[in-house]
């Protein structure tokens, strides 16, 4: 991930000052752990300040507004506690070249600042705090105690220390070219390792997109470069030092990232705004994505290995209890032949009554013949009653199996992040099984929850251009089947296979072809767990012929009246290549 460098933050807070100084602290929302949003109105516009001080994506710009549901953490309270109603006057660098931006804010415009908070945008060491006008903490997002750091603890109640000064030479556009290129070839080595090291400021990601834009390549010897090269070096750094002291930015996207110097330029942006904001909600709900999906995965694994493990006992005792009526047949055997009975006997060996072979019967020696068939009677009982005690629980377990089976389809679906549609939908199978007990509830705001139900369904077209409609979790089977159908649309789903919910859907006279419901199956067999099959049974019925058991588990459904298809999964893989 790209980190916020000197040169970013520079540009981001130089469009931020030009268009919201000054504004107006209307609201503040921490969105997660790492990222409070700052409601700002002006006399033309409201929108929100975005801070974050998350270790691999600390950055500010104006945002996308927050979701409805409740904001719980505390700091966010602290802030509009604080600054609820005041102005934002300044935003600040405490110092050049420092990624430390001082947001100032005041009664109103004009007077001194009441409180000021640091945005301290340094990758892993990124933090935000409140201060006074003493610069006295108020609250900071990261406590760091003096174990932690004697160096620069970070408390409540004590004074703000500014992070330990640069120690590196700062860049300077009144230094000549001579100067600039005797400190980087000093020692020789690769031309981008020796701009990192000879000056503060700057960033690998600058650095590459400079050196491409000057057609070196990042690892040339700093001895092997030829007068033309170092002229051509020089205009870049030239041209980044008039960008910094004039304002004047080119935000784009590149091959690997971004950019704000506009080299590199794959396309163009309108702001830095949209820039910061797209790139970096894109990176954390990304990064997020692959911790959830991994999180999910292992917990599902972990639960269904137990619950198999425990039906496969339950099958056991059943098997064992098949033996009840062999145990009986025994007993009345041993009964009716008393007389063959002698003390001190360890097996007897009867003719059965109906196909007059020997049956070997096992006896205790020190109980006579009505004793031991009494045991046997026992053991029949005790077998009959272990299967009507284990029948129901092992049903219980299976359904669970099922549940969680149809849980874990939906998750292998999920594959790959392409929007935060992807994260939303694993974000709804957390909360599904946060509240079905398989999960703890962490605690802070949950991101879905308390959201309106999710309709990010998967779509497509039939060859007749019928819509097609696919939940992406239970959440959204549920929502499909039965909020979203209509009376003349056609369900699928993948017979007796763990899979998603499929929607036909047909407006009152349409009829389907049979290529639109092959086409259907064939996406029905691809979003279940038979994807990699040749070929899949799917049912399809009205939607009148659907339910819900009552009591029943999300994305749980029955049917009647089906027909079957053979869904091919494998031309939907095909077709969407």
């Amino acid at each position: 991930m790209q980190p916020v460098d000197f040169t970013t933050l520079t540009a981001a807070c130089s469009e931020i000052r030009a268009n919201w100084l000054p504004s107006r602290l209307e609201q503040v929302y921490q969105r997660d752990r790492y990222t409070i949003a700052m409601a700002l109105r002006t006399l033309e516009q409201r929108d929100w300040l975005q801070v974050s001080w998350h270790p691999q994506a600390a950055h500010i710009c104006i945002g996308d507004p927050p979701p409805r549901s409740p904001d719980t953490f505390t700091f966010s309270q602290q802030l509009i506690h604080q600054l609820g109603g005041l102005a934002l006057v300044a935003i600040e660098a405490i110092a050049p070249w420092e990624r430390v931006i001082d947001l100032q804010f005041a009664r109103r415009p004009g007077e001194s600042a009441l409180y000021h908070v640091y945005a301290e945008i340094m990758g892993k060491y990124s933090n935000v705090i409140l201060t006074d006008a003493n610069n006295i903490i108020i609250t900071a997002a990261h406590q760091v105690s003096q174990q932690q750091s004697s160096v620069r603890p970070i408390q409540t109640g004590q004074p703000y220390e500014t992070p330990p000064k640069l120690t590196g030479t700062v860049p300077s556009l009144s230094e000549s070219q001579e100067r600039w290129q005797e400190r980087i070839s000093l020692v020789p080595g690769a031309i981008k390792r020796q701009l990192l090291k000879s000056y503060s400021g700057l960033s690998a990601a600058l650095l590459e997109l400079m050196l491409l834009e000057a057609n070196i390549a990042p690892e040339t010897s700093t001895d092997t470069l030829n007068p033309d090269d170092w002229r051509r070096l020089f205009e870049r750094w030239q041209e980044w030092l008039q960008a910094l002291d004039s304002n004047t930015f080119q935000p784009a996207w590149t091959k690997d990232g971004y950019t704000v110097m506009g080299w590199g330029v794959v396309e163009k942006v309108k702001n830095i705004q949209e820039l910061l904001n797209r790139y970096y909600s894109n990176q954390i709900d990304q990064q997020l994505f692959s911790q959830l999906r991994h999180q999910l995965s292992q917990k599902l694994n972990n639960i269904l290995a137990k619950l198999r493990n425990k039906a496969q006992t339950f099958k056991t005792r059943l098997q064992q209890s098949d033996q009840a009526d062999e145990y009986r047949q025994k007993a009345d055997l041993l009964m009716a032949h008393l007389q063959n009975w002698e003390p001190g006997m360890k097996e007897i060996i009867l003719a059965d009554f109906e196909t007059n072979l020997p049956i070997a019967i096992a006896l205790q020696p020190d109980k006579n013949a009505v004793q031991n068939a009494q045991s046997l009677y026992k053991q029949h009982q005790k077998l009959k009653r272990a299967r009507a005690a284990v029948e129901p629980l092992l049903l219980e377990v299976q359904t669970e199996i099922e549940y969680l089976e149809q849980v874990e389809a939906a998750i292998v679906q999920i594959d790959t992040y392409q929007t935060a549609e992807d994260l939303r939908a694993l974000e709804e199978i957390r909360e599904e099984l946060i509240g079905q007990k398989y999960l703890e509830d962490p605690g802070y705001r949950k991101s879905s929850a308390n959201d309106p139900p999710s309709t990010n369904f998967h779509r497509y077209l039939t060859p007749s251009g019928f819509e097609v409609l696919i939940g992406r979790n239970n959440r959204q089977n549920d929502q499909l089947t039965f909020r979203v159908a209509g009376d003349y649309d056609l369900w699928f789903h993948a017979q007796e296979i763990p899979g998603s919910h499929v929607l036909l859907r047909l407006e009152p006279g349409a009829v389907a072809e049979e290529a639109d419901l092959q086409f259907v199956a064939n996406l029905a067999a691809y979003y279940s767990r038979a994807r990699q099959s040749e070929q899949v049974p799917v049912v399809y019925t009205q939607l009148k012929h659907v339910y819900k058991p009552k009591g029943a588990k999300p994305g749980i459904a029955i049917y009647k009246h089906e027909s079957i298809l053979w869904g091919k999964p494998q031309l939907t893989i095909q077709n969407s290549k």
